[in-house]
């Protein structure tokens, strides 16, 4: 299953073993699969922050190289490019969690009034309708506070997932789901519209819905063991904790964020199947 950003998501699925459940998730991403992202997840990664339309048509009104218009929009190196992979990589991990059934997920990456800086409000947010257009009592919203340590240093990604997690279950994914409405009516979200916003906006108006929330911590595999020492000894009911091991994450990062900066939109023929052949009927 895939969504606007034309990736199948089952492909991510065995990308993330979980190595236990409680008291917190633990994934290791093995080598092999770290290191085939910087091509499995070029095209993916890129229409994160701008889609192939959008790619093409500025390229074409400006008359600049559609690589140019690709660089406005994606971050510099440093800790705004590590979190933003953090959060893609939960938003795939999130997406492929839910398989079989969709999860439509918001690309706020997409809606950054600075490429330089973080997106605003709560980080991953996905709607799980599996009735749709039918709101039911099956609906799930899916929100992740997402902490991302690529070198060593004294950030704590694990405790401050957690802390941060407290904002999205008080107030912060409430204002989410407004801001994304408001940025909804002038501009498109790919696959979430503001139908699917309102649903959980407007809740009292629609059959009670589930929310999930999960706090996660994307860190580096060589640091890993260290900063679990920090991590929940109990788990929590009102959130799960996730720490996502990746090997060799700053370089892992930076080869995907490369390729995703070079990644234009594939020639239109490409991405059909050619028209079947004409039959030649004989008279």
């Amino acid at each position: 299953m895939s969504d606007d950003l034309d990736f199948d998501f089952s492909r991510a699925a065995p990308w993330f073993p979980h190595a236990q459940e409680q008291p917190y998730v633990l994934v290791r991403v093995s080598d092999e699969h770290a290191k085939s992202w910087a091509d499995t997840l070029r095209l993916a990664v890129r229409r994160c922050y701008v889609s192939d339309s959008l790619v093409t048509a500025k390229a074409t009104e400006h008359s600049v190289d559609q690589s140019e218009i690709i660089a406005a929009r994606m971050p510099d190196p440093g800790a705004t490019m590590a979190g933003d992979f953090g959060e893609i990589l939960v938003y795939l991990y999130q997406s492929a969690r839910e398989l079989p059934v969709e999860a439509l997920g918001a690309k706020k990456w997409r809606l950054k009034q600075d490429r330089t800086k973080p997106a605003p409000h709560s980080d991953v947010v996905h709607f799980v309708l599996p009735s749709w257009p039918t709101p039911s009592d099956k609906d799930v919203l899916l929100c992740s506070e997402v902490k991302t340590k690529s070198t060593d240093g004294d950030s704590t990604p694990i405790q401050s997932a957690i802390a941060d997690s407290a904002k999205d279950r008080t107030s912060r994914l409430a204002r989410t789901l407004v801001w994304l409405k408001e940025r909804a009516l002038l501009e498109p979200l790919g696959d979430v519209e503001i139908a699917h916003l309102d649903r959980f906006i407007k809740a009292t108006d629609h059959p009670p819905a589930t929310k999930r929330f999960r706090a996660v911590a994307v860190v580096c595999q060589s640091l890993v063991d260290e900063e679990l020492k920090s991590a929940p000894t109990t788990a929590s009911t009102e959130y799960t904790v996730v720490v996502i091991a990746v090997p060799d994450l700053k370089n892992t990062y930076s080869a995907v964020f490369e390729a995703a900066k070079q990644a234009v939109p594939p020639p239109l023929q490409s991405r059909f199947a050619p028209p079947p052949a004409l039959k030649v009927v004989a008279k």
